[in-house]
């Protein structure tokens, strides 16, 4: 028995499946709001072939659609058809170990090693796959078809982030890309792309280091960009070392532009503020007050899932996030900004509704680890907190099974914010299945109010992103 237990808390749900399935009529217990109309869309690793040492963060991305309409729910997954995928489909073994590192024997024509396995969403009609590293792939609605990269009729090239802010006033996408001079290059590109659907800037300029930036800051008047010491290096990859590594001596910057002012004088004068080290992977919201600029984020002390450049680990019990507040005085009186932690629970993926997205918000929700629990560290409940980062309510799931990150879903473009569901895809670990859980997003104490049941487990990804029916 004691075996048979210690198996079961040791499993973890990281492996990929091996096959792709459409699941038209699905169990549900409860009962789900018939105005929840439209598709969950999920975004993650799920590799075609095992790659020796390649990292999870360069895994095939893998769609995974939940689509729910008048109390009914079906399932479709596909994986991404990028190049990479592609080509090693047809090898039918791995060609591209981790981040864009060719395995012996792979083509020489072959170059792209975009997986597209990191976030997916939904602007000016386009469904967009993202990661990184490459431009966003096109994805047809509904049938999960791969349409190709998505360059906006040549108006963008190189990198794209994978975590784009669509302003909700103006209905733009703005986006920013790192490593844009070429594979660990210190420049950053930015731009941004209208309600329509059309390029409107794009430029770049150098940070003070190359550095995986996987988020960004993005308020009503300006950008902001965090350079923190998980740093890229050509020399590493190239010597077979590590391509990424966690290097605090670097020193932690945020820089700070106008949003809308000309290219020119916006990189002229970018201010780069100083912080204490640490890493973060997700920004919550950020907000101006006055001649402040407020930010919430997921912060770690060190960076989780990397090395120091001789290989040696990084401390675990400072590789674990939470909620922490930083602040900028805009003023010039000082170029240090503050970083206040506001709870101690070990949490990711933060969420808030997008309606108050670059504006001051009173709800965010994120992912949460159970401390009770020995698995301390996997995401294994939800947290509501309030505008200032106070803790409101939490919910925890049994022992064992663990979720996604939270996704809101508005009961109506009206509703005053906060007012609808949170949506996530628990893995139940006895079962090695997964559900899709739906939440009343202000009561997520008193648990889901509808499960959606599938046959096979959704393998633990990144990000996804509610579309409403048209």
């Amino acid at each position: 028995m004691r075996q048979e237990t210690t198996a079961r808390t040791s499993r973890t749900n990281l492996a990929p499946i091996p096959f792709e399935c459409d699941a038209p009529f699905l169990k549900i217990s409860g009962e789900l709001p018939t105005e929840l109309n439209g598709t969950l869309y999920r975004n993650g690793p799920n590799p075609q072939f095992d790659a020796p040492g390649a990292h999870w963060f360069v895994g095939d991305g893998m769609l995974h659609a939940f689509h729910l309409e008048n109390g009914r729910a079906s399932y479709r997954n596909r994986w991404i058809r990028t190049p990479k995928w592609r080509a090693e489909h047809d090898a039918g073994r791995a060609l591209f170990g981790g981040f864009g590192r060719k395995l012996p024997g792979a083509p020489a024509s072959l170059t792209d090693g975009g997986a597209a396995n990191t976030n997916i969403v939904f602007h000016a009609g386009r469904l967009l796959a993202l990661e990184e590293a490459h431009l966003p792939t096109e994805i047809e609605p509904g049938t999960l078809r791969t349409r190709g990269y998505c360059d906006y009729q040549g108006g963008l090239a190189g990198p794209f982030t994978a975590h784009p802010k669509i302003d909700p006033s103006t209905g733009e996408m703005v986006f920013f890309g790192y490593n844009a001079a070429g594979p660990f290059s210190p420049a950053l590109s930015f731009g941004s792309i209208s309600a329509s659907g059309a390029v409107t800037r794009f430029d770049r300029f150098e940070a003070p280091y190359a550095s995986m930036v996987h988020d960004f800051i993005v308020t009503e008047n300006h950008l902001l960009f965090p350079v923190l010491p998980l740093t890229g290096s050509m020399a590493r990859a190239v010597a077979g070392q590590p391509a990424y590594a966690w290097e605090p001596e670097k020193g932690a910057y945020v820089g700070i532009m106008k949003r809308n002012g000309s290219a020119q004088d916006s990189i002229k004068d970018i201010v780069w503020f100083r912080g204490e080290n640490c890493y973060v992977f997700h920004v919550m919201n950020a907000w101006e007050e006055g001649s402040r600029i407020v930010a919430d984020v997921m912060q770690f002390e060190e960076a989780p899932l990397f090395p120091h450049p001789d290989g040696s680990p990084t401390d675990p019990t400072k590789s674990r996030a939470r909620l922490c507040r930083w602040t900028f005085d805009l003023t010039g009186n000082t170029d240090r900004f503050t970083q206040t932690y506001l709870d101690d629970l070990t949490g990711e993926f933060p969420r808030i509704d997008d309606r108050r997205s670059g504006f001051a918000s009173h709800h965010g929700w994120y992912a949460c680890a159970n401390p009770d629990l020995p698995m301390f560290g996997a995401l294994a409940g939800l947290v509501h907190v309030d505008g200032k980062g106070a803790r409101l309510e939490k919910y925890l799931l049994p022992a064992g099974d663990t979720l996604s990150e939270p996704v809101f879903v508005a009961r109506g473009m009206e509703a005053t914010e906060g007012d609808g569901w949170l949506l996530t895809v628990v893995w139940r670990e006895r079962e090695n299945r997964s559900d899709l859980a739906a939440f009343n997003a202000t009561d997520i104490a008193s648990g889901p109010i509808a499960l959606v049941h599938l046959g096979h487990r959704v393998p633990d990804g990144f990000h996804g992103n509610w579309v409403g029916a048209a």
